[in-house]
């Protein structure tokens, strides 16, 4: 975009040439004298000039020919209300480019500049003069404008060359601030300067997003004592930081706006600074400087204010930046803390098989030995992770955790998952992670846990075989030492028959219970109909609770259910569930069976069997306890019962449940089997 001066006395010149040209390819600064245009062509911010001058006054030349001086490089175009041939030739003589009419004819003029700023104007367009003079004095005046031109260039580069000192500091703000000011002084003079920043807002453990502070701190100063400005603090709420915030313009210490604020007065009286610049970013105020006049007195003109303004704005992108580049270094270390103080290994590996990051558990778990530095790898993992994390990052489908043994050590368990991170506008994912937990101390303390509760289980179980054991062979201890007194007694050889028969029935009931709490799989499979297996299960629960009042009411459906599965451990566990309803009611049990066959939403059925019995139920906590191993209510007994009876059930895919009774009702026992035969024995 190229920077078109427009000299006039009356902006409207300005305004209609600003219209006429194209604005994307012109920017149009308007100035009212040569005088407030000074800094722009002192600097080389011009790349055509348009002068409105009046072709009857003689001060015109005069004005074309210092212009000229100061801009010997720069095309400028006259714009006069009347032509007169004569003082078109001395502007010509001056080093004028076109002498144009007023009023502005936007085509002409936007032909005219293209002409003259982007390609070499033809010799037969320049203006046609017959004064053997004129040729000599154009020769001579296009060597100077060569020289000055070349002048200038240097004067420009140089510049540019002390400007660009300030990328140096690009990532640190109060260095980069400290140069700019420094850079200041030396091309514009000016005599004190201070540089206020508002605090950034912090990420992690400082303000939540969004409530930045009210306050602007000092960054940086020249001309102005320390201790000054070390507790000194300008406000977005009041005072010249107020004003600025709430504008977004240039503010003078002679303003009307200064003048009729006291707050600002005395700011600027405490600074000895004569003018205030906002610190923009394109979006809002990221700070504010003050500046006194030059070093000699004199103040700084528009033309420089606004020069500076847009630096300071150019600065607050950089200030942006360099706050953006703080946050994500901070979020950066704050996980590679995270990654560092993890007990698991975590690796992250780029598309290309780079490793971008591997914490210290992973160098040590991967890390070839002998290898000088301690970075780790893509070849360093094992064939198996890193065909895995290959997979990751070709497909972008993470992998369920599993596990892992590597082949140096055998007893070493490993927990492995690979985790895809992928961008939203992206197929396939930028990097993996892989996360690998070293779980053979957990696997040993696992394994230990369980043998420790097997021998405590061990422990529970012999001690309470010996003593249900040593219950049923104290009857027999007592008749074998009175047997050989008393055998030919009928009434004590009776006594030793039922106790013979006790015993007997007790023993056995402990081995059946033994030998079924050890199956995890049904050993046989036959087809049976399950209501001839319940009363065989009653007939058999009746042995160890005889009773002459007990009554069995059984309620079947019309058709007949026939279970497949394994007949004598289901017989053994609806005996024990039926024996349970017997003790409840010792002296006048009745026991009810209710069972009914029903679909469960599948292409197999289930058949569901309630036995209820009429004693006083089951409290709450006995319910949950009941199927416990060992727990019991009564005063003989393991408490095995139930819990044989679940474990048979579940090894036939089914259920137990111990169904809670409403106060005043007896208690309940359901179970539910599957009838179809894949669904029974499918994985058994």
């Amino acid at each position: 975009m190229k920077t078109v001066l427009v000299l006039a006395e009356h902006p409207d010149l300005a305004d209609t040439i600003r219209m006429a040209l194209k604005p994307e390819a012109y920017r149009v600064i308007h100035r009212a004298n040569l005088e407030e245009a000074e800094p722009l062509l002192q600097h080389g911010m011009v790349q055509a000039c348009i002068f409105d001058v009046e072709s009857t006054q003689v001060q015109g030349l005069w004005n074309i020919e210092k212009l000229r001086r100061q801009i010997p490089h720069c095309p400028i175009l006259i714009y006069t209300g009347t032509r007169q041939w004569e003082w078109e030739e001395d502007a010509y003589l001056q080093g004028v480019t076109h002498v144009l009419a007023k009023p502005v004819r936007p085509r002409l003029l936007n032909t005219l500049l293209e002409r003259i700023l982007n390609k070499p104007v033809p010799a037969g367009l320049r203006p046609a003069v017959s004064a053997p003079a004129f040729s000599t004095m154009r020769s001579t005046e296009s060597a100077f404008g060569a020289a000055a031109a070349a002048q200038h260039g240097l004067q420009s580069l140089e510049v540019l060359r002390n400007f660009s000192t300030i990328l140096t500091h690009s990532l640190s703000a109060e260095p980069m601030l400290n140069k700019f000011l420094l850079l200041l002084r030396e091309i514009v003079g000016v005599n004190r300067a201070a540089i206020f920043l508002r605090e950034p807002v912090a990420t992690f453990g400082g303000m939540p997003a969004g409530e930045a502070s009210p306050r602007l701190s000092k960054a940086c100063a020249i001309g102005l004592p320390s201790s000054l400005l070390e507790h000194f603090e300008l406000s977005l709420g009041a005072g010249i930081g107020g004003q600025l915030y709430r504008s977004g313009r240039i503010l003078r210490r002679h303003s009307e706006e200064a003048r009729a604020d006291m707050e600002m007065q005395q700011e600027f009286e405490l600074l000895g600074a004569q003018v205030a610049i906002p610190i923009l970013d394109r979006e809002s105020l990221v700070g504010v400087a003050v500046f006194d006049g030059r070093v000699t007195g004199e103040p700084l003109v528009n033309g420089e204010l606004e020069l500076i303004f847009h630096l300071l704005e150019e600065l607050g992108l950089a200030i942006k930046n360099i706050r953006l580049h703080d946050q994500l270094a901070a979020n950066h270390e704050m996980m590679t803390d995270m990654f560092r103080q993890l007990s698991s290994a975590c690796v992250v590996v780029s598309r290309d098989l780079t490793v971008l990051h591997a914490n210290k558990t992973a160098r040590g778990y991967f890390s070839k030995t002998g290898r000088r530095n301690a970075e780790l790898e893509f070849s360093d993992l094992p064939q198996a992770l890193g065909t895995k994390v290959y997979q990751v990052l070709k497909t972008g489908t993470a992998i369920a955790p599993f596990k892992f043994k590597p082949e140096d050590s055998p007893n070493a368990i490993y927990n492995v998952s690979v985790v895809p991170f992928q961008k939203h506008d992206s197929v396939l994912p930028v990097s993996a992670l892989l996360m690998v937990e070293d779980l053979t101390q957990a696997q040993q303390l696992q394994t230990l846990e369980i043998e420790a509760a097997n021998l405590r289980l061990v422990n529970t179980i012999a001690d309470r075989l010996a003593h249900e054991i040593g219950n049923a062979l104290v009857p027999l201890a007592t008749h074998q030492q009175l047997l050989k007194e008393r055998y030919k007694d009928p009434e004590f050889r009776a006594s030793l028959e039922v106790a013979l028969s006790d015993g007997i029935k007790r023993v056995s009931r402990l081995i059946n219970q033994m030998r079924f709490l050890a199956r995890d799989a049904v050993v046989s499979t036959e087809a049976f109909p399950m209501e001839m297996m319940i009363k065989e299960a009653y007939q058999e629960a009746q042995q160890h609770q005889p009773t002459k009042t007990t009554k069995l009411d059984y309620e079947n459906s019309t058709k007949p259910i026939i279970l497949t599965g394994d007949r004598a451990a289901l017989k053994h566990a609806f005996s024990e569930v039926i024996l349970n309803a017997l003790q409840a009611n010792p002296t006048d049990a009745k026991i009810g069976v209710r069972m009914h066959a029903d679909a469960n939403g599948s292409r197999s059925h289930d058949v569901e069997i309630e036995i209820q019995d009429n004693g006083a139920g089951f409290t709450s906590e006995a319910g949950q306890k009941i199927p416990t191993p060992f727990f019991t209510t009564r005063t003989v007994g393991l408490g095995l019962g139930l819990t044989v009876s679940r474990k048979i059930i579940e090894t036939h895919h089914g259920k137990l449940e111990i169904v809670s009774p409403k106060p005043g009702h007896s208690g309940m026992v359901r179970i539910t089997l599957p009838l179809a035969a894949e669904s029974a024995l499918g994985n058994s």
